[in-house]
């Protein structure tokens, strides 16, 4: 009886090491936030968290790793699979996911942890390449793979190399974003997609749908075409002078001259 009730009521190691984490990513977030990342320190962490500095040094090797776990966190988790929306229009599906992550990089909460681990693989090799590795590549191949699956479709000239407009797409939002030389807009996201799509682009691609964001939200996307001819009014009566333009058109009454009856 006792032994099983001990087995009942023996702590979790493992629920309470996730516990432990959770609390030091999520410590590690709000201090950020609160003294920017220079004057962020492992112990500063480990107090928030309510944990001993050694917890940390066993799962990271510095600040810019546990704010690095963080943002993947935030960002939902390295090796998720990313995918861009195809409902065949490639400019509307591009629109929509440019001007999602303007939206994105514009969030305060994004951007100063961002900023903070782009600023410090600057400085850390190491870094760098987890965020190339896990953060960068897998966004570029996502475009990549929706960019390949246009020119298989023969919207994209077969000679045209993906990569390069790919970089000519995001690497402008992330130059205008790191170096804040303009506001960020979906206007400059969609001209981004036109300027580099118009490069690429076979003449028979349906490039356009009335509404960008309704790729993105999974809505029917159309092509914008011609305007509709407007709806046949009818046989016009004629008028006095015929039916041309002198005539009374088919709302007009249509008056008597003198000596008519």
């Amino acid at each position: 009886m006792t032994k099983n009730m001990a087995r009942k009521t023996a702590p979790d190691s493992s629920r309470r090491s996730e516990r432990s984490r959770r609390a030091i990513l999520d410590a590690s977030l709000e201090l950020v936030g609160e003294v920017g990342f220079g004057k962020l320190t492992i112990e500063a962490i480990a107090a928030r968290a309510g944990v001993g500095k050694q917890t940390i040094y066993r799962w990271w090797p510095s600040k810019a790793a546990v704010l690095f776990d963080s943002f993947l966190e935030q960002s939902g988790g390295a090796g998720a699979e990313i995918t861009l929306p195809d409902t065949g229009y490639l400019a509307a599906d591009a629109k929509a996911v440019l001007r999602a992550t303007v939206d994105t990089m514009d969030d305060p909460k994004y951007a100063l942890l961002t900023r903070a681990l782009v600023a410090e693989s600057q400085n850390d090799p190491e870094l760098g390449a987890e965020l190339n590795a896990r953060v960068l590549e897998p966004q570029l191949a996502a475009w990549t793979g929706r960019l390949r699956a246009a020119q298989e479709a023969g919207q994209i000239s077969a000679d045209a190399d993906l990569r390069v407009a790919v970089e000519m797409l995001v690497g402008p939002i992330f130059h205008r974003w790191s170096l804040r030389t303009l506001p960020m807009s979906h206007a400059y996201a969609d001209a981004l997609v036109d300027q580099v799509l118009g490069g690429i682009a076979t003449p028979a691609a349906p490039f356009t749908t009335p509404d960008p964001a309704a790729s993105w939200l999974g809505l029917p996307a159309r092509p914008a075409g011609p305007p509709a001819p407007p709806a046949n009014p009818g046989p016009r009566r004629p008028g006095p002078n015929g039916p041309g333009p002198n005539g009374p058109g088919p709302n007009r009454p249509i008056s008597k001259q003198p000596g008519q009856r």
